[in-house]
Order: structure tokens, then C-alpha cells, then sequence
């Protein structure tokens, strides 16, 4: 499907709690206020491919564009926009891919690499080194005291389940070390927890047997939405405990998912995906507690294990030692393979059996296993854009940005769910003119 774009912009996010709009063009970059919608601060100071801020602060996190004179995608600038000036600016090994922050931290993702940073003092705490990961797929929670990044795991977790031809059984362990190889790495659906406050490993969560597509952590750091590339199921897990607390069905046919985002209270996520539709799923009570309750009871299959590549780099450069290295994890986890192995094939042995019987049991007992559907939908006007989806803190309203330059505005009945109604459309690039209203 080919991707619908606005020739003149170049990067479009909502900041952490989805007040404001930060928006990179060929000509420089604006931040928009989302309630009421409007324009706060433009400039026109060379093309900017990623454009992020912090919070609602002047702070903002500007990268260059790689197609422009006297502009690259390797240099990062910290701008103050308040008093117009330069806080600092960096210069990375290659080009920049994505941009993360909170109020302690700040996380900068190249293809293989992830360095993190004391915003405070912009003094380098860690860099990781990762797999390749050009579609720079990570997470970072808005929490500073909460503080977890997570991206796609360098190794199959240690104690993650290997499938042994024809049996359908597992074996105790997995290859925990970096021999593993590129081509396995890769094609890994595992996600790696990482404490910006410890600089530690914090877990590694058997996610997805696909490669994952997208990530995203809660406004408090305690939830983790995680899908694949195959974009039919999506998992919320607990951070840093590696629970699986939902699963839930976005569709049967296989697509690209762009965006997922949490709500502020961690009720409903919301989910777009590049067929221009847009899923709203609701957590806790309201039909989804007994999808809790049977997708904890099946977690330990897809949780335990970890692993990585060689260990990250402190900042002299050095490997960091078993104190908060992954070797540490690694060996931590081991010890605890055996048991989890039992505890894997004795829940195996329950699902084979319950599927078996499938016909027998009550609809009740069945339907536990079956991913909850979404509480809430719609379809964009244009289908095949690359989409940003957030969920207002103040209003009930599910909020969309689009790579043709576009910002909808949708309803969305809290109570009942169903289709939602838009209620407008804005063109980004020009925030005073308003395309459709109520």
C-alpha cells in the first residue's frame, strides 16, 4: 500500500501527556496546542526531521534533515524556544532515528545504538548497543521516577521455549549468549526492559513470535502495549513484571500498525494501523476481566527469559560489569529455567487439552482464550497515511495525526463505545485553517 504523504512535512508527535502538537517541515518547525487547537510558536530555521518536546516546557529536542543544505540527520539541538536559544547541540556517529525524553532522561536512537542521557546535565550515562533496528521501534515511559525504555530485544530470552520438530514440546533453554545470529536476531519478537535510573536490565518479555512493529509505555510507566508485524493481536503487559495482563484482537487480516498510545489513567489504548483504521481497546472492567484473568494465567509461557548482544558501554566506553550488564539478568534468569520449563509444559498440556474438549466446554470457559475485541473504532477519511493516534486528557476525544498533513478530531461514547464521530479536521501545516467542524 503506497504511503500518502505531505511533501512539506517531515515529522509530526504529540508530546507526553498529548497536550500539544510538535511539528517538523522543510522550512522549520511549529508547536500547536490541541484544546483549543491552534499555532504557539513557529519558526523558519532550516528543515527539521524530528521535532520533540518536553511536555508543555519552551524545552525542545530539534534534528536535521538529510535531503537539505546546512542540515544533517546526525546533528541533534536542544533549543530553548522561551529565550531563542541554543541549549546545547550533539553530533552522533550516524544518522538519528528517534527521540526520547522525560524529565530525567533523554534517549537517542540510532539504527544500532541507543545512548541515553542526564537531561539535567546532558552528561552520556549508557550507550546500548542493539540489533539493527531502522524503524528506530522503542518506548520510553513519561514517568522520570518510573523511568523504563523498551525496544526490541538483541537475543532470544535464555529460558524462552525452543520448539522441538514434530513434538510441539519445549526445551528447558534457549542460547543466552551473543552467538546467536544475525539473521535470528532479527526476526526476534522479544522486548528488553531497560531502567534509565539503574542504567539496568529490568526484563526481557517474550512479546511476539514475529518481528514487533510497535511499542508503547504508559503515562506512569507501569503498562506495555507491544504488537508484530503481523498487526492482528495486541499485548499489554505489566512493567517491570513482565505479566500478560490483556490480549486483544485487532483484526484477522495482517497490516502494518503505526501507532499505539495509552490514555492518561491507563484505561483504553488506542491503535492505527496503515488501512486508515483506528481501534480503541479498553482496559480493566467494562467485559475485559476475564480476559485479564486468562491471559495472566498463561503469561509464564511468554514472559520468562532474557539475553542480549555484547553488553552496552558505560561512558568511558568500557563493558559494563555484572552489576548492570545483561550478563547479570542472564544468569539470574537461568537459574530459574527449570522450574519455568515444567510450569511452560504443564500449561501446555492445559491449553492442548482444553482445545481438544473445545466442542464440550461451555462458551464461558472457551471464550477466555479468545482475544477481547475493540471497545471503540473508526475510519479515517483517507486510507494508506502513516498516523500518530493519541487520547485526550482532558475530553473525551481520540486524537489522529497524518503524513498528508492532517489533524482529526473524533468523539468517542465512554460508556457504550461503537463507531466514533469526528468532530474536525484541521490541516497542520496551517493551523488556522479549519477543514471541518460539527
Amino acid at each position: 500500500m503506497a504511503e500518502k504523504t505531505n511533501s512539506n512535512m517531515l515529522f509530526a508527535n504529540f508530546n507526553q501527556d498529548f497536550s500539544c502538537i510538535s511539528i517538523g517541515t522543510r522550512k522549520g518547525y511549529s508547536v500547536t496546542n490541541c484544546d483549543p487547537f491552534g499555532r504557539v510558536y513557529t519558526t523558519n530555521d532550516g528543515a527539521r526531521s524530528i521535532v520533540e518536546m518536553l511536555f508543555c516546557t519552551s524545552l525542545i529536542v530539534l534534528v536535521g534533515a538529510a535531503d537539505h543544505p546546512q542540515s544533517s540527520p546526525r546533528k541533534l539541538q536542544i533549543v530553548n524556544t522561551k529565550r531563542n536559544s541554543m541549549i546545547c547541540e550533539l553530533l552522533f556517529p550516524s544518522s538519528i532515528l528517534a527521540v526520547k525524553l522525560n524529565r530525567k532522561s533523554l534517549v537517542i536512537v540510532l539504527e544500532m545504538e541507543i545512548y541515553i542521557y542526564d537531561i539535567s546535565n546532558m552528561r552520556l550515562l549508557h550507550v546500548i548497543e542493539t540489533s539493527p533496528n531502522p524503524e528506530a521501534i522503542c518506548a520510553l515511559s513519561p514517568s522520570a521516577d518510573n523511568s523504563y525504555l523498551a525496544y526490541p530485544s538483541p537475543v532470544p530470552s535464555p529460558t524462552s521455549p525452543l520448539t522441538n520438530a514434530g513434538t510441539g514440546t519445549s526445551s528447558p533453554s534457549a542460547p543466552s549468549s551473543a552467538s546467536a545470529s544475525s539473521s535470528q536476531t532479527a526476526q526476534s519478537g522479544d522486548v528488553l526492559l531497560f531502567s534509565t535510573r539503574s542504567l539496568t536490565v529490568s526484563n526481557v518479555i517474550r512479546a511476539h513470535k514475529s518481528p514487533l512493529a510497535s511499542l508503547a509505555l504508559n503515562s506512569t510507566g507501569t503498562l506495555l502495549a507491544t504488537s508484530s508485524e503481523k498487526g492482528t493481536v495486541i499485548r499489554v503487559w505489566s512493567v517491570p513484571g513482565a505479566e500478560k495482563l490483556y490480549q486483544f484482537r485487532r483484526g484477522t487480516r495482517e497490516v502494518r500498525i503505526w501507532s499505539m498510545n495509552f490514555n492518561l489513567v491507563g484505561s483504553l489504548l488506542a491503535v492505527s494501523s496503515e488501512r486508515g483504521t483506528v481501534h480503541v481497546f479498553k482496559l480493566g472492567s467494562g467485559g475485559q476481566g476475564s480476559q485479564k484473568a486468562s491471559s495472566v494465567s498463561s503469561s509464564s509461557s511468554q514472559t520468562t527469559g532474557g539475553g542480549a548482544s555484547s553488553p552496552p558501554k558505560s561512558v568511558d566506553g568500557t563493558a559494563q560489569g555484572l552489576d548492570g550488564g545483561y550478563d547479570a539478568f542472564i544468569e539470574k534468569k537461568k537459574s530459574a529455567s527449570v522450574s519455568s520449563s515444567l510450569r511452560r509444559k504443564s500449561l501446555q498440556m492445559t491449553k492442548s487439552l482444553t482445545h481438544s474438549m473445545g466442542g464440550y466446554l461451555p462458551n464461558t470457559i472457551t471464550e477466555m482464550w479468545e482475544p477481547s475485541r475493540d471497545f471503540a473504532f473508526f475510519h479515517l477519511p483517507t486510507s494508506g497515511v502513516r498516523s500518530v493516534v493519541a487520547l485526550s486528557g482532558t475530553m473525551p476525544h481520540v486524537m489522529v495525526l497524518t503524513s498528508e498533513g492532517y489533524f482529526y478530531l473524533y468523539s468517542i461514547d465512554l460508556d457504550k463505545g461503537g463507531e466514533c464521530a469526528l468532530l474536525k479536521q484541521y490541516n497542520l501545516l496551517d493551523s488556522n485553517d479549519e477543514l471541518g467542524t460539527d
